[in-house]
């Protein structure tokens, strides 16, 4: 049985998640998820380095 291309991206959809967002950062406004995914990855790390590190 032969599926449409709306039922399997539904599927896939529910399986992996929505991987690509609906804008891109250069389409929302500022301020609106003003953070880009590099500065999060920077903060989380950030926020990894035990205490006795000391700070980056």
């Amino acid at each position: 049985m032969s599926e449409t291309d709306w039922e399997r991206k539904r599927r896939l959809a529910e399986v992996f998640g929505d991987a690509v967002p609906d804008t891109t950062a250069d389409e929302r406004e500022p301020g609106e998820g003003s953070r880009s995914e590099a500065d999060r990855g920077d903060t989380w790390l950030r926020e990894q380095v035990p205490p006795h590190h000391g700070t980056p």
